[in-house]
């Protein structure tokens, strides 16, 4: 297997199901420099500071996944209001199921046939090649973190509606030629 950093997924953490011990396991993961310069590239923010995920990974029953923890980062955003360098911080969970791959019609039948309050529940995420890749959940789950419009605390975004000059309107042209008096004309030959 060759370890390189894929443009899709700067943060790379493989776990290969099959060496998982049966009471499971906890991963703490920190991205470098470079994973978190690629992160803000894919993302759109000016810089990710920081990112930190704190996972365990459970068996289940048939070959399933259960993967929960934390994702906290700190990214560099502009403010929509006063365009200013803000900081943001990120704290979001992560409580994800894994299955293998020929399991996922059924299990996504499964939660869509939960009725009311199934829409809480994600149907679970193949298991690709044996791996669950830690570091590209955890890339998802901080995107899906990030403020698409960050704003500072005291940012207020003040417009002033001025009234149009009656003057500057298309047609006051027009209405100040009909205003004017009209020239009186000669009458013909004389």
């Amino acid at each position: 297997m060759i370890n390189r950093q894929d443009r899709s997924d700067p943060w790379r953490s493989p776990v290969t199901v099959a060496q998982i011990p049966d009471g499971g396991l906890h991963r703490e993961l920190d991205a470098d420099e470079a994973q978190r310069k690629a992160m803000a590239d894919m993302s759109g923010v000016r810089e990710v500071l920081s990112a930190h995920a704190s996972l365990d990974v459970t068996p289940k029953s048939g070959g399933r996944f259960h993967v929960t923890g934390h994702v906290r980062a700190r990214v560099g955003q502009t403010c929509v209001v006063t365009l200013d360098p803000i900081e943001t911080d990120i704290d979001e969970p992560i409580d994800q199921m894994f299955a293998p791959p020929e399991q996922i019609p059924a299990l996504s039948d499964l939660v869509d046939d939960t009725g009311e309050g199934g829409d809480d529940i994600d149907p679970p995420e193949p298991i690709e090649g044996g791996v669950i890749d830690l570091g590209r959940l955890a890339t998802d789950v901080l995107f899906l973190g990030i403020d698409p419009y960050p704003r500072k605390p005291d940012a207020v975004f003040e417009h002033e509606v001025t009234p149009p000059d009656p003057k500057d309107h298309p047609f006051a042209a027009l209405k100040a030629l009909k205003a004017a008096p009209k020239p009186k004309r000669k009458p013909k030959g004389k």
